[in-house]
């Protein structure tokens, strides 16, 4: 879910931002609404395509691959981790080269075929191992088995990168936010695209995973294979009505000439004042605006690649730097900075996504071993995920409609509570989480062995808690991370936030795989019992590994509130210092073109 919601806050209006936008537009022949319809009918049908895959890999790998333990963590981590990592790729494709149609074309393309093959695993047995006849006769798949469903998922997160990274930002594209109704109707698109997201997930969540559980497998997988195909067809009709805007250059490319200049000139040294460093004037944008980032004071180490050493050998006649490597506009390194200011905070939000990785994993594992019957009804292990879910929706709609409105009222002024406080109780969360799956699984284990069945006798109700709060560590920490890492960098770095976001799950999925191998490994030094691995679940030490991962939330509780959280506490004081110079041509005196 944070994963989607990232995607749309990276456009907001001009008039929620002190930064003004710089991304030049076209004359506006189309787009708008008639545009948006064909966008939102490919982003309903791509997401409910998507998520019926996402949701139910797990109990897909365990029952028809007969994975278990660890590899079956490693390979749901790793994949979860290139398919966040790769909108970077994404990203950079989009705003350098391709444009974000053709990224969101290639990126779809990839999905399909990706899903296509993960289909032909569940429909060709050939194409995996035999179901497992009792605990001991489980066969594992052979290289080439693996092989193929790999290059599946491979193609799959390859595709997220494409269609991640410029799904929301291509259809604000197709709304000129310089004018009041532009605006207007932005704020209106988002609020469809959540809703038509939101159906989506629900149709994912209920239906689609009770036909892979309960009915077929092939089937409930040839279903979102057949709406991609579908999502693919309705964005190619429309392709005559949309806003193409073209590709503006990478602003990860601007950080490494920053970051490659200030290590050329790490032996300059830096005056006080800012007469020294370069700062052309602003170029007019298609919308006849200015926006310049002002220089700041802190990380003064950067601003050594705006450093002036030589006008002679470092400017041409026009004033303008002859090596763009060696020499930086101020606001180059203004934006790098930006990102180094967000590390502390984002850092702190990778260990609790490492719990909600847990949930997926384990968690899930976890409700497979357990009584799932509810009366004559049997519940698929991938609901679980809807709880979570639920419960992040539930406590949005209390704080946006209940508790900000009427604490506003009361206190005569906006009252929400501030990004410190909503981590902090996201970081609590993600700990309790833990320590309510360690109790839980607890006795989980022990009824099993009591019984000397595979299944826990446990019903699932029992499992909620956990994800719960799971969910709950998403709507605290996670949202708030997202909010903090988008009002820290201007209006035309959202982009750039999104895919620092994206690459936070990514490192919390891998730093997931590396914990689990460790405590593998470590645990069953001398002769012990590991903690982790195996098929049954009934055989490990899960609770242990569980409190484990809670210590390192204690961990990063004090992490955040002695450190981290300082940065956020000097966000307001750094944002007063920019200032944007935004008016119209016609009120600034430019200088005047040479003939």
């Amino acid at each position: 879910m944070a994963e989607e919601i990232i995607n749309a806050s990276q456009y907001s209006s001009p008039e929620e931002s002190n930064i003004a936008p710089t991304i030049p537009r076209p004359t506006r022949k189309k787009g708008g609404w008639t545009a948006i319809a064909f966008i939102l009918g490919n982003e309903s049908f791509e997401k409910l395509a998507s998520v019926s895959l996402i949701s139910n890999m797990t109990t897909y790998l365990r029952t028809k691959y007969n994975m278990g333990g660890v590899f079956l963590v490693n390979v749901v981590s790793i994949w979860s981790g290139c398919s966040n990592i790769t909108p970077l790729a994404g990203a950079f494709f989009a705003d350098a080269h391709l444009g974000r149609f053709l990224t969101l074309l290639f990126g779809s393309l990839a999905s399909f075929l990706g899903m296509g093959m993960v289909t032909l695993t569940a429909g060709v047995d050939e194409l995996r191992p035999p179901n497992c006849q009792g605990l001991a006769t489980c066969s594992d798949p052979h290289k080439w088995q693996l092989a193929f469903l790999f290059a599946g998922l491979g193609f799959m997160a390859i595709g997220s990168g494409g269609i991640r990274a410029c799904n929301i930002a291509f259809g604000a594209d197709q709304f000129d936010t310089n004018t009041e109704k532009g605006r207007s109707q932005l704020k209106s698109f988002f609020n469809w695209w959540y809703f038509s997201f939101t159906i989506a997930l629900i149709i994912a969540l209920t239906v689609v995973i009770y036909i892979q559980t309960n009915i077929s497998w092939f089937i409930g997988f040839l279903i979102p294979t057949c709406c991609l195909a579908l999502s693919i067809m309705i964005f190619l009709i429309g392709r005559n009505t949309y806003i193409r805007l073209k590709p503006q250059g990478c602003v990860f490319i601007d950080m490494a000439k920053v970051i490659n200049a200030a290590c050329r000139k790490r032996h300059v040294r830096v005056v006080p004042t800012s007469n020294s460093l370069y700062e052309p004037v602003p170029k007019e944008t298609a919308e006849n605006q200015i926006s310049v980032l002002r220089h700041t004071d802190r990380f003064k180490c950067l601003d050594k690649a705006a450093v002036i050493v030589d006008p002679s050998s470092e400017l041409n006649g026009d004033g303008v730097a002859k090596d763009s490597w060696r020499l930086c506009n101020v606001e180059q390194v203004e934006r790098l900075k930006c990102v180094v200011g967000i590390l502390p905070v984002w850092i702190a939000g990778i260990t609790c996504f490492i719990t909600m990785e847990q949930m997926n994993t384990f968690g899930v594992l976890q409700v497979i071993q357990s009584n799932t019957r509810v009366g004559n009804f049997n519940i698929p292990p991938g609901w679980m995920g809807l709880a979570s879910m639920i419960a992040l929706a539930i406590w949005i709609f209390i704080y946006e409609c209940v508790y900000v409105p009427n604490a506003s009222k009361i206190s005569k002024k906006e009252a929400r509570l501030s990004l410190q406080i909503r981590v902090k109780i996201g970081i609590f969360m993600s700990i309790l989480c833990l320590a309510v799956a360690a109790f839980v699984e607890t006795r989980r284990r022990d009824l099993a062995l009591k019984e000397g069945t595979f299944i826990s006798p446990l019903g699932v109700a029992f499992f909620l808690p956990q994800f719960i709060l799971s969910g709950l560590t998403e709507a605290f920490a996670a949202v708030s991370v997202m909010e903090f890492l988008n009002n820290q960098v201007p209006e035309t770095m959202r982009s750039v936030a999104g895919a620092i976001f994206f690459l936070s799950l990514s490192i919390a999925s891998y730093l997931n795989t590396l914990i689990v191998n460790i405590v593998e490994m470590l645990s069953g030094l001398h002769g012990g019992k590991p903690w982790l691995g195996g098929h049954d679940l009934n055989q490990n030490k899960l609770e242990r590994f569980y409190i484990l991962i809670a210590g390192l939330g204690v961990l990063n509780f004090i992490y955040f509130h002695f450190y981290a959280s300082r940065y956020i506490l000097s966000y307001e004081e750094s944002k007063r210092r920019q200032t944007v110079l935004e008016t119209r041509i016609d009120h600034v005196d430019l200088p005047e073109k040479k003939p």
